[in-house]
């Protein structure tokens, strides 16, 4: 087995790397690099990292092991353009989960694999062409299923050889693979660069845990451990996440992440569509789509995305459904769509600021979330804690503010 505290040897004098480019080709030349005499705590074992890479990564080690922390369990994160596309704890697969992330042929999958599949299943158009981490040692089952995925890298604690073999002959030996030392711990202080300018903060090592879901300041006070383990994986979520973000979460794993909104009720919207999709794609018309023989993954992914929306119909139209599907799949109505969407219950929501207005319970309810977890401090906290309480919402206020930039 491939550690990081046996690379530590190799890297104990590489205190910089070069990158081909920075976050465009234009901008030449680019580094990463650590003053003083600290080495880097990555070593690259396969391809070559670039600069968008390397903060999805970073970010992305940090959330892993945060969760792994948090539950106990191994944790997985697909990050595209430094926020997660998703993130989940190694929980069992039941067969319809199985099925929509695809991952039905691979048999009982290893927590760590089942953790990633969760992270890569919840929202594919966003997962596709992902940076991965892992908080785990990659084991072959990991290893297998992010062979068959389109993504640009994988950064772990440690490999497996025979995974690390696998992984290594992924995009013809290109396939980027970085090993993370987890003992490695930043300065207290970090800095970056604006336009010339120095900006200087105290890193964000807040610990988020069930004592932040402590003060529910809803009429229902009941929040399950089980919700309490999806509060949580939303918050350590939304601490890597670009603000404004909210995170719906259910059974372990986030279900739909909204980033990078200026309003906050068009982050809850826009999860809100994530989560939708993801429920939707359990539902029998979708689970019982036949596609024409030979379809790759991607396509797949894109075909179910167009026919659980509005496009399909213009599909219809022009019969571009043949080049999809063995047979016309049935319209999935409106009204069908809804009276699906009307079984998803008992979803977990958080947001990194506080909600302002009402309308973003609203709107969450309406994918089914019971449970909320939300700094509190708006100047309408009593319309917003009025709203849960006329749909039986459990919502504490964690007091605390989780913008990432």
């Amino acid at each position: 087995m491939i550690l990081a505290g046996k690379a530590q040897e190799g890297r104990e004098n590489m205190r910089e790397m070069e990158l081909k480019y920075g976050c465009n080709p234009n901008q030449k030349p680019a580094r990463i690099f650590l003053e003083g005499e600290k080495g880097l705590p990555i070593k690259v074992l396969s391809g070559r990292p670039g600069y968008i890479n390397l903060l999805d990564a970073f970010n992305g080690w940090q959330l892993v092991r945060e969760l792994k922390k948090a539950t106990g369990l191994p944790a997985a994160a697909s990050f595209k353009h430094v926020s997660p596309a998703g993130a989940a704890v190694g929980l069992p697969l039941d067969e319809t989960l199985a099925k929509i992330y695809w991952v039905d042929d691979m048999g009982e999958l290893s927590p760590l694999a089942s953790a990633y599949a969760r992270a890569r299943g919840a929202d594919r158009m966003s997962s596709f062409g992902d940076f991965i981490s892992l908080s785990d040692v990659c084991d072959v089952d990991t290893a297998g299923l992010i062979k068959r995925e389109v993504s640009d890298g994988v950064i772990a604690p440690g490999y497996e050889p025979e995974a690390l073999k696998i992984l290594k002959s992924k995009k013809n030996g290109n396939y980027c693979v970085i090993e993370m030392d987890p003992a490695y711990e930043p300065e207290a202080i970090e800095r970056k660069q604006v336009f010339g300018v120095v900006f200087e903060q105290g890193r964000n090592d807040l610990e988020i845990n069930n004592s932040l879901i402590a003060n529910v300041v809803t009429r229902n006070k009941e929040i399950p451990d089980a919700a309490k383990t999806d509060l949580v994986i939303s918050l350590i979520t939304l601490k890597y996440t670009q603000s404004n973000s909210v995170c719906y979460a259910k059974g372990g794993q986030a279900i739909g992440i909204g980033a990078g909104q200026q309003s906050r009720v068009h982050c809850t919207r826009l999860a809100g569509q994530k989560a939708d999709n993801w429920f939707l794609r359990q539902a029998p018309q979708v689970l019982n789509l036949k596609f024409a023989d030979g379809i790759r993954r991607a396509d797949r992914d894109n075909a179910i995305d167009v026919y659980i929306g509005e496009e399909y119909m213009d599909v219809l139209a022009d019969g571009a459904w043949e080049k999809v599907f063995q047979e016309k799949p049935p319209v999935f109505t409106r009204e069908e769509k809804r009276a699906w969407l009307g079984q998803m219950k008992d979803v977990a929501l958080g947001s990194d600021a506080f909600f302002p207005f009402g309308d973003n319970i609203e709107r969450a309810y309406k994918s089914g979330v019971k449970y909320i977890a939300q700094p509190g401090g708006s100047v309408r906290d009593d319309n917003v804690i009025e709203t849960c309480d006329k749909y039986g919402i459990a919502m504490a206020f964690t007091g605390i503010r989780l913008f990432h930039h």
